[in-house]
């Protein structure tokens, strides 16, 4: 059975309790990390699903995908129907994703949209959890840019993942940080970040509920991964969907150490993983890895923290709730 296929999680159980879930948790999520599975996923580089052709500019083209084999120290590759664009993005130099109608709410406010969608009976049903993450050129929003990204649905299946190096179209100084390289990103083959979002969206959009959410879990997300994700499309004229939540589980990290008596801890993803045993499968600060190890994390500090979906929807937050907090403080 492939990886992608077993991953498991509280988002496919309506209103089962996690705690009941553990041991099956336990079992899947470190699939993720043992030899012998097929991880199901797209890669826009690193496989070269797509690519730019030579001397071309936003023309995308299909390439055989490469399916890495983990723990067998060998790559294969192969033929595949599965693929995330459909024929319009693949042939059309320009996308505009904002011609598309805007997406129905069901009238609910704003500011109570997570306590409506937490209440809903049919949460389950309606919430497409995907854990994310991004490196980039530094830590300004306004003066860097991302130049990998990476994305798991954790409900599994055929291209559950998503990961892409991006170029940046700029110097990168900190390549002693993830070991992303100059000669990487400034090729052909590598999107841009205006080529690289509405596929980013056709592929969120693949994996979301009809009608539902999609809730976007990253490691410091409120202060680092959102605001960038923000910044880089607002830069490209496009705007973040309504019905994206983004919930940040450093300060669940805290919750918990605080709740052990242990504040003096380090609520670091590598701490993290140190602390639940975790070993990660690649080198630290590379998107898929990263990804990876909080997936595992998540389960464990849910379970931990007694949380279940609800609890999680309530606990997120939106990227016009960052945007009024930043124009708060400027105010102050």
């Amino acid at each position: 059975m492939r990886t992608g296929s077993m991953i498991f999680s509280l988002l496919q159980v309506p209103r089962c309790r996690i705690h009941g879930l553990a041991n099956y948790w336990g079992e899947t999520f470190h699939s993720l990390g043992k030899a012998g599975g097929n991880n199901s996923s797209v890669r826009l580089l690193s496989s070269r699903i797509y690519g730019l052709q030579e001397g071309q500019k936003k023309k995308w083209t299909r390439r055989p995908i490469t399916t890495n084999t983990k723990g067998t120290g060998r790559t294969k590759s192969r033929s595949t129907n599965h693929e995330i664009l459909s024929e319009a993005i693949l042939t059309s130099p320009a996308v505009n994703v904002n011609k598309e109608q805007p997406l129905q709410l069901n009238n609910v406010q704003y500011c109570n949209l997570q306590e409506e969608i937490a209440k809903d009976k049919d949460v389950y049903k309606k919430v497409t959890v995907m854990v994310f993450d991004i490196e980039t050129t530094g830590l300004s929003r306004e003066n860097d840019r991302i130049i990998e990204i990476a994305c798991r649905d954790l409900s599994g299946g055929e291209n559950s993942t998503f990961q892409t190096l991006v170029n940046p179209q700029r110097y990168i100084p900190n390549s002693h940080i993830h070991h992303i390289y100059n000669k990487m990103v400034n090729r052909p083959e590598v999107p841009r970040m205006d080529e690289l979002i509405p596929i980013l969206l056709h592929f969120i959009r693949s994996r979301q509920k009809p009608g539902g959410y999609v809730l976007f879990v990253a490691h410091n997300a409120r202060i680092f991964d959102v605001p960038f994700i923000r910044s880089e499309f607002h830069r490209h004229s496009t705007e973040i969907p309504p019905n994206w939540l983004f919930v940040d589980t450093l300060p669940l990290a805290k919750e918990l150490f605080k709740a052990r008596g242990t504040k003096s801890a380090s609520a670091t993803l590598s701490a993290l993983s140190e602390h639940y045993g975790i070993k990660v499968d690649g080198p630290d600060h590379r998107a898929m890895v990263d990804v990876d190890t909080l997936s595992q994390i998540l389960h464990r500090l849910t379970y931990d923290l007694k949380l279940e979906l609800p609890d999680l929807v309530k606990k997120s937050f939106t990227e016009s709730e960052i945007h009024d907090s930043k124009k708060k403080k400027n105010s102050d």
